[in-house]
């Protein structure tokens, strides 16, 4: 019993003194700081405010949708539902080019390969489910599963067809060979569940990871461990993703902000927030520019945010529920949101 208290203990101390030497750093990177971006943005002119309007609504699943990934190539989109189905989608022709029966319909996340050959899924069964989309069966069948995770897949992103990451509740991410199904490295420092990542545009060996300990890591898949931390926000963090620069990164969090961090300074440079939101963020993308932030909240909108200027340039409303995740197109001319309400919309 002894044992267990001096552990308890030396715990216990070693958070305190994570937590001064934060302080330490945070303090140290004020007083280095001459500026901010806001204030180096001031003299910049302003954004016109976005005319988005929603142009497709893709409807087809039965229950909430939960997750949905573009294609780089052409305008198809993947979507996860827990209607059970994993739904490949003509974006433009609003056709289903496939609807794939999951063999749990407690899904989380879904991802589109590169090159479009396959998509991806996993949620609450604790296993990464890749398909072929380029196989002669129809509907798709199983081409991998991916099973080493020991708590739910909250994430999943390819890096490009033999090789893809995914984050899970048991605060872990793992990068996996897709041809082999193996494990190739698991990333543990997170000291919560891991909720979010988005792989470097580049598709390097870099990706960022978000988690339920409030903080947002940078790892590098080479090295097989984690590059740096970045703190400041005050809850949980839902979502991660890559500006298109690859410099930088939003987070979205439950504590009702998102906010921009710069890699190369290894700090926050904005956030975006304002009294009226008290509701957490579920997605974040940026437009093709990276000028633009997108962000879907717990309730049914999206705010459309000025990268530099920290301002609320719109609001999309069109959803009647939730919306759970958004995603800008490759070629950053469409966005898409999904929802709780059973529907994904196309704007544009």
């Amino acid at each position: 019993m002894q044992k267990g208290d001096d552990i308890s203990k030396k715990i216990e101390s070693a958070r305190r003194e994570t937590e001064r030497l934060n302080e330490e750093i945070r303090k140290n990177h004020e007083k280095i700081s001459d500026t901010s971006l806001k204030e180096c943005t001031r003299s910049v002119d302003g954004m016109a405010k976005p005319s988005l309007k929603i142009r497709r609504t893709l409807r087809g699943h039965l229950a909430k949708v939960y997750a949905m990934h573009w294609s780089e190539e052409h305008y198809n989109l993947v979507s996860a539902s827990q209607d059970g189905k994993l739904i490949v989608w003509d974006a433009l022709s609003t056709n289903k080019l496939h609807a794939i029966p999951l063999r749990s319909p407690w899904v989380m996340t879904c991802a589109y390969s590169p090159s479009g050959s396959f998509v991806a899924c996993g949620g609450l069964d604790n296993i990464c489910t890749v398909y072929n989309l380029r196989a002669k069966e129809f509907p798709p069948k199983v081409l991998r599963e991916l099973n080493a995770h020991s708590g739910y897949l909250s994430s999943c992103r390819f890096f490009d067809d033999s090789s893809l990451v995914t984050s899970s509740g048991d605060m872990t991410c793992m990068l996996w060979d897709v041809a082999t199904g193996a494990k190739v490295s698991e990333f543990a420092d997170h000291n919560g569940d891991v909720m979010s990542i988005s792989v470097a545009p580049d598709k390097s060996s870099y990706f960022i990871s978000g988690a339920c300990d409030a903080t947002a890591k940078l790892w590098d898949v080479r090295a097989g461990r984690c590059m740096q931390t970045f703190t400041g926000h005050n809850s949980d963090l839902n979502a991660v993703h890559y500006l298109p620069t690859g410099n930088a990164f939003g987070t979205g969090s439950d504590d009702a902000s998102c906010r921009l961090f710069d890699i190369r300074a290894g700090q926050e440079l904005m956030q975006y927030t304002h009294d009226s939101i008290l509701c957490g963020i579920t997605s974040v993308d940026f437009s093709k520019s990276g000028r633009y932030m997108f962000a879907g909240y717990e309730e049914n909108f999206c705010n459309v945010w000025d990268t530099l200027k920290g301002e609320c340039m719109g609001t999309l409303a069109g959803h009647q529920n939730r919306v759970s995740c958004l995603g800008v197109s490759h070629d950053g001319m469409a966005l898409a949101t999904g929802s709780w309400d059973v529907t994904l919309k196309v704007w544009a």
